[in-house]
């Protein structure tokens, strides 16, 4: 029998992702670092946990905290290099005197480790950036959190604070916008659940109009069917103008606005109308909170499809991130005002008559005195 071919395991190591431009930068610092230790102070504010290799940031560790050598010993004796080693490979069993070498020769100018040390913030700022959109993406979708949508907001603030302390590191520069093509919207919630609370919104809403007039806060988009977003436009557009509301004229601005189709008769849509239960800020608060979630995935989503694209720079990242947040913010600001608890109203004191003003005193007229004779 022949012996085995070794094609299969050349195969194999063909089918290894290639190594992203990062690693190389990475190599590069900690080359020129092991050359020239008192770069260490030239390079800026740099830790462990910015490398994307857990052997490089154990590296650069043990090179913070061994002493520099001096300048002059250091070129002559590999002391340092061997306390670096030593030190490393405590949390790195695999690092060997042989990869340093490595290192030190894939370096093109050691002159370079401030740049090369910039190049790795910025792909750790990538990274960081994914983990926190993948976080609200996670909480938007976590049926088991107690207050999902609370939840959902904290993280969103989580990122916003994270945006805010990236854009302090980075300088702006232009062309700050990404160009990257977004993948599809996350479809909205279309379970029975969800659409039920709609129909019973629009059933509600018929049926006690002085309370949808209080509900500005909600808006066609943030239903999940088309049919009960234009069914929530006739209400609004009857509110609007003064109208008389009930299933009938429902039904009369719906066939005026296109929505009685083969597939919705008007019997369907009287049946949808007739049916109240509840109070329409409740079931309006639950098609609210869906949008808002649906809207945290979605930016989600985006901020992902930004961090995956390696052409944008971390100010582009900041830009089309804080973009895609503010659509957030805006529901946000929605949602807060719908489920805030109306102020209560203050009783003005009465207010007390004011003092008449001095004045001249009142004139009368003289007395009139006879004559004497």
């Amino acid at each position: 029998m022949p012996p085995p071919s070794t094609a299969d395991e050349n195969d194999d190591l063909d089918d290894l992702p290639p190594l992203p431009p990062v690693h190389y930068a990475e190599q590069s610092l900690l080359g020129a670092l092991l050359l020239d230790p008192h770069r260490l102070d030239e390079i800026g504010p740099l830790d462990p946990g910015h490398f994307s290799n857990h052997t490089h940031g154990e590296l650069f560790r043990a090179m913070r905290t061994a002493p520099a050598p001096d300048a002059e010993q250091h070129r002559t004796s590999p002391a340092w290099l061997n306390t670096v080693l030593d030190a490393a490979r405590a949390h790195a069993p695999g690092l060997t005197a042989t990869y340093l070498h490595t290192l030190v020769q894939v370096c093109p100018w050691p002159k370079h480790a401030a740049t090369y040390a910039r190049m790795v913030r910025a792909d750790h700022a990538r990274r960081s950036l994914r983990i926190h959109a993948e976080r609200l993406a996670q909480t938007a979708l976590d049926a088991t959190l107690p207050h999902r949508a609370k939840a959902t907001a904290e993280q969103a603030d989580a990122l916003a604070r994270f945006l805010d302390d990236l854009s302090g590191r980075f300088a702006a520069h232009p062309g700050s916008l990404p160009r990257t093509a977004l993948p599809p919207a996350p479809a909205k919630d279309t379970s029975e659940e969800a659409l039920a609370e709609e129909r019973l919104l629009i059933a509600t809403a018929t049926a006690y109009p002085a309370q949808t007039r209080q509900m500005r806060w909600l808006v066609p988009e943030d239903f999940a069917l088309p049919l009960h977003a234009a069914l929530w436009q006739c209400l609004t557009a009857l509110t609007h103008r003064g109208d008389p509301i009930d299933p009938i004229t429902v039904l009369w601005e719906a066939q005026h606005r296109g929505l009685l189709t083969g597939h919705v008769a008007p019997t369907d849509l009287l049946t949808l109308l007739s049916t109240p239960a509840g109070s329409p800020e409740h079931w309006g608060e639950k098609v609210l909170q869906r949008a808002l979630l649906t809207r945290a995935q979605t930016v989600a989503v985006s901020i992902t499809a930004f961090t995956d694209d390696p052409a944008n720079s971390p100010h582009q990242l900041i830009t089309g991130s804080r973009r895609a947040l503010a659509d957030l913010t805006a529901l946000r600001a929605r949602w807060h005002h719908a489920t805030s608890p109306a102020p209560p109203r203050t009783a003005h004191p009465a207010r007390t008559p004011a003092a008449p003003r001095a004045g001249p005193p009142p004139w009368t007229a003289p007395t009139p005195v006879r004559a004497t004779r």
